[in-house]
Order: C-alpha cells, then sequence, then structure tokens
C-alpha cells in the first residue's frame, strides 16, 4: 500500500507541475492581453469542460499532461479570426512572448525553489561537509562502524549465514571508535586505514582507539578475504586482510536552517542541482547504449537516465522504505530538470520559440542598421522538419526509458 500510495504521489506531483506550467503560459499571457482560448489538464477525450470569459478551461482523460491555446503563436496561424489579428502572440514585443514562453519553466524552478527553502527548515539539505566521494571519505578521521560480518568473495552484499564474524565485532570495538594506530602504524585518516590494512597480511594485529576520549589498543584477528588493490579496484583479486567495519562520518548527513539562513542553503542546494542537472544532460546520448543494454538483459546502469515511470516507482520504493525524504528530493529535481529542458532552443520546446523570437529581433536590427528591408518572420513551415525529428528523437528516448523502467527499473533499495 505504501508502495502504491509514494507512485501516486510522484505522479500527481507531476501532473501538477505540468499543470501548473500550462498555466504559467496562460496567465502571462492573459496579463499581456494575447487572446486565451483553451486551459486543459491532460490529453484525449474530454472528461468535463466550462468556459469562463472566453476561455475554454476541462479535464482529459489521460492525465500525462496539459496544454493551453493562445492565439496566433507563429504567423502561420491559420486560425485567428479578424477581430483578434491584433491579439495575436506574434504580433507582440519580443520581451513580451519571451515571459509567456518561458513562463512554464520559471513555474518550475519557483516549485522547486519553494520546495528547497521548506525542506532546509523543515527536514534539512545534505551537508555539504559530508564526505560524498571516496576521496572525500578518505579524507575522514577513522572513526568506524563496526559490521555484523565479512564478505569473503569479492561481491557487495549483506551478511548471510555462514558468513565469518566481523573482526571488529570479535574484538568487541563499537560503533564511533577512532582508530590511531595499527601494528604502531599511526592512522590519520580513514585512508590511512584502508592503505594500512592492505599492507597487512590477515592474522593478528594491535589497533589502537580511542573512545569517549579515552585510548585504549585491543588484539584483532584480521580476516582473510578476496579483493582488488585499494588503489586500482580493476585490479587482480586476491587474498587480503579485511577489519569488518566502515566508516563512521562524525557529521550529519543533512542540517536545518532557520527561515533566513534557509535562503543562503537553497542558493547554495540550486547551484549544485543546476551543475548536476547540467552534467547528467551531456551524459544523455552516451547513457542512450546502457538504456538499450538495461532492455535486453543486461544490468541497469543507476546513472542512466528515468521516465515519469521510473521516477514514480522510485518515489514507491522510497515511501515503502519509510524515506520519504526522497519524494521531495524527487519533486526538486524533477521540476529543475523540466525547467531547463524546456528553455533548450529546440522546436517545439518553448525555448525554441524563445530562441526564433529573438532571432527574427536581432536580424531586424542588423538590416535596418545596414539599410535594407525587413525580412520579417520566420516561416514556421520551412522549420518543420527539424520540429518532426525533434518529436521522433525525442518520443525514442521517451520509450526507451519507460521501456527500460518497466523491464529492468532502477531501485534504491533491494527488494
Amino acid at each position: 500500500m505504501l508502495y502504491l500510495l509514494g507512485v501516486v504521489v510522484i505522479a500527481l506531483g507531476i501532473l501538477i507541475s505540468v499543470s501548473l506550467h500550462e498555466a504559467g503560459h496562460m496567465l502571462t499571457a492573459k496579463r499581456f492581453g494575447m487572446k486565451v482560448t483553451r486551459y486543459f489538464v491532460g490529453f484525449g477525450p474530454t472528461v468535463f469542460s466550462f468556459r469562463r470569459g472566453e476561455t475554454e478551461y476541462g479535464l482529459k482523460a489521460i492525465p500525462l499532461g496539459g496544454f493551453c491555446k493562445i492565439v496566433g503563436m507563429t504567423p502561420q496561424d491559420d486560425d485567428v479570426e479578424p477581430e483578434d489579428q491584433h491579439r495575436a502572440m506574434w504580433r507582440f514585443p519580443v520581451w513580451k512572448r519571451t515571459i509567456v514562453m518561458s513562463a512554464g519553466s520559471i513555474t518550475h524552478f519557483a516549485l522547486a525553489l519553494i520546495a528547497i527553502w521548506l525542506a532546509a527548515m523543515f527536514m534539512g539539505l545534505p551537508n555539504p561537509e559530508y564526505p560524498t566521494t571516496n576521496d572525500e571519505a578518505r579524507r575522514e578521521p577513522a572513526a568506524i562502524n563496526v559490521q555484523d560480518c565479512v564478505v569473503v568473495e569479492n561481491v557487495a552484499r549483506t551478511c548471510q549465514t555462514g558468513d565469518p564474524t566481523s573482526p571488529a565485532a570479535q574484538a568487541n570495538l563499537r560503533d564511533g571508535d577512532l582508530i590511531t594506530a595499527l601494528n604502531g602504524t599511526p592512522i590519520d585518516n580513514y585512508g590511512d586505514l584502508l592503505t594500512t590494512l592492505r599492507a597487512t597480511p590477515p592474522g593478528r594485529v594491535t589497533v589502537d582507539y580511542v573512545r569517549d576520549g579515552v585510548p585504549a589498543s585491543v588484539d584483532v584477528t584480521l580476516a582473510q578475504v578476496q579483493r582488488p588493490p585499494l588503489e586500482n579496484v580493476a585490479g587482480p583479486v586476491g587474498p587480503v586482510a579485511a577489519f569488518g567495519v566502515d566508516l563512521d562520518v562524525q557529521k550529519p548527513a543533512m542540517v536545518t536552517y532557520g527561515p533566513v539562513a534557509a535562503f543562503g542553503a537553497t542558493a547554495d542546494y540550486t547551484g549544485q542541482l543546476a551543475v548536476g542537472t547540467y552534467e547528467a544532460m551531456k551524459r544523455i546520448p552516451q547513457k542512450v547504449p546502457a538504456l538499450w543494454t538495461a532492455i535486453t538483459g543486461g544490468e541497469r546502469d543507476k546513472d542512466t537516465p528515468i521516465s515519469v515511470v521510473g521516477a514514480s516507482r522510485l518515489g514507491g520504493e522510497a515511501l515503502e522504505a519509510g524515506v520519504w525524504q526522497i519524494l521531495v528530493f524527487l519533486f526538486i529535481s524533477l521540476n529543475f530538470f523540466v525547467g531547463i529542458f524546456n528553455l533548450l532552443p529546440l522546436l517545439p520546446l518553448d525555448g525554441g520559440h524563445i530562441a526564433i523570437a529573438w532571432f527574427e529581433r536581432v536580424r531586424s536590427w542588423i538590416f535596418a542598421r545596414l539599410g535594407r528591408p525587413d525580412p520579417g518572420r520566420v516561416d514556421y513551415l520551412k522549420l518543420m522538419p527539424l520540429t518532426y525529428a525533434v518529436i521522433l528523437v525525442g518520443g525514442a528516448f521517451t520509450l526507451l526509458t519507460v521501456t527500460a523502467d518497466v523491464v529492468n527499473p532502477i531501485t534504491l533499495f533491494s527488494r
């Protein structure tokens, strides 16, 4: 039940976001005097509709988005009544058209920023000082979490019956103990501990540690496991010593802020999100083969793009596991990504219309300076082959991600 609820929450959040996106277009268009004839949530057959003024509002049967119809978006639109010619969108100044066309993305950004600000106060944002990479973790003090067992073979899995007990647990070490030396070799950070362990053969060693500020030492019998060399994780697997611990980061993973400090934290997190989104978008072309591999039976790369289906499944999995905070971060990430993606200068995206509007404006300015006649508006009909190509590629990519999310989804936890 929780899984289904999580799926519904994310799907509903996406639908509301897209509906507000279209509302952003509609409200700014109306504010500037453009004529908006239709605003609908969903696609397909109409469930119900009503008219308020000159606009028809309604709900359609397929809840996969929404749309609004602004009269005369391009000079080639032939559905503009003679009495509405002065209200056709393409006749308005370029700055007004830019605001209207970017209002959808601005809405997504606003939703993301509000959610980040609220999360900063009531839920917490990722601590910027918390290590998120192996290099950062290796620089942390060697405070340990004691594992229940050691896995002898070189596989990533949880403890199973028959696995040997962790040497650290056998020696009665505890979570939070700070390792300071191993067989007399000083340990200044977690990286030192890993390096020293790899250089130490399995067997009995003396471990110096600090617990609650009190130094102590204990004899530990290191287990033998199969692992690659530490500095070359792709190297040959061989016998090495295992302590049965991992890093206990002495910093909170999440940090909450007051209402004022939350603005700064929101700005910092938004900057990180922008960089992450840009990097993710750059990787999309090279991830297409990985999606195909996932569909045809290979392992699913967790760094591959996901669709609305995949995001909804992750939301369900997170809520089922009791980690509802992931739903918030999914909502934030999806809105931010859609906001940026929609501004790409490609038709039929909003960014494509904005790019053409400014191209026309710059071209007219240049021709005026050269004393030549204004070349007029761009003929959208000549751009239709490129538009269809973008739609075809986008549709194929969407189908690819949806298929991968159905047959081989990314999972956050072992199910």
